[in-house]
């Protein structure tokens, strides 16, 4: 039974590396801003924020998971379902929890190279030093955080067109990614958009990794992973009744 697991994850990981539009994408862009406001800005901060290669290792980081997640089951479930290769795969001896399993393992492989190439810039380019137990704790923060993006990308997937869901998912992702204070420091959002942050999974996120990384935080790290937790809880339940949806239309 393992072995089925491990197939479809290495298959579905072959796949989706040769897809050079999500692979080059999801490592490049996040990488491609860090270099420009992460490495161009160096150690710029004040006397409440620490450098900006360091704070921007966290935010860019789960900016780069959250993509990485959301375009592997939001564009990748809802292009499948288009092509009927799910009904395939139903239809298969293939048990139905490898598909997802092998979506997460994905998608959380390419979180992971992502947030090694950003580790591995910022300490090497961006005079980010730190002790060994931040760079771990950080690391492992954003891989975890990629949970609740998996069930909203899942959600995305289940309701999403093939034709329309990459830009449901960008419409989706970028305005939470700016709006969660991701791309700049949260300080520097207008108030505004600082209150909208606080209903959003993306801030929630970046300021758990935030708190690892010792940089001043909105609220407890206890009350972010709650949120985080809700949001799964919800997000996983739009996706089941969207999965149940849509197979009561195909099959009556």
């Amino acid at each position: 039974m393992s072995n089925i697991y491990w197939l479809e994850a290495k298959m579905e990981f072959l796949k989706s590396l040769r897809l050079r539009m999500y692979s080059l994408s999801t490592i490049l862009f996040p990488v491609m801003f860090y270099i420009f406001f992460g490495l161009a800005m160096g150690q710029q901060g004040s006397k409440d924020l620490m450098p900006m290669s360091r704070y921007l290792l966290a935010t860019y980081g789960a900016f780069g998971v959250m993509g990485a997640t959301l375009f592997a089951f939001g564009v990748g479930v809802a292009v499948e379902r288009g092509l009927g290769w799910l009904q395939v795969k139903r239809a298969s001896p293939m048990p139905p929890a490898a598909y997802f399993v092998a979506k997460a393992a994905v998608a959380l492989a390419f979180a992971v190279i992502v947030v090694t190439l950003l580790f591995a810039m910022g300490a090497i380019f961006g005079g980010v030093q730190m002790p060994l137990w931040r760079w771990l704790g950080m690391g492992g923060v954003l891989v975890a955080g990629a949970v609740p993006f998996c069930a909203l990308g899942l959600a995305i997937g289940n309701i999403a067109g093939p034709n329309s869901a990459a830009a449901t998912v960008n419409m989706i992702y970028l305005p939470m990614s700016f709006c969660g204070g991701l791309w700049i420091p949260f300080d520097f959002l207008p108030h505004g958009l600082q209150s909208i942050a606080q209903f959003l999974p993306s801030f929630h996120f970046s300021q758990i990794a935030l708190g690892i990384l010792g940089a001043p935080v909105r609220g407890t790290v206890a009350e972010h992973v709650g949120a985080l937790v809700g949001f799964t809880l919800v997000f996983t339940a739009i996706a089941w009744i969207a999965h149940i949806r849509d197979r009561e239309k195909m099959f009556g």
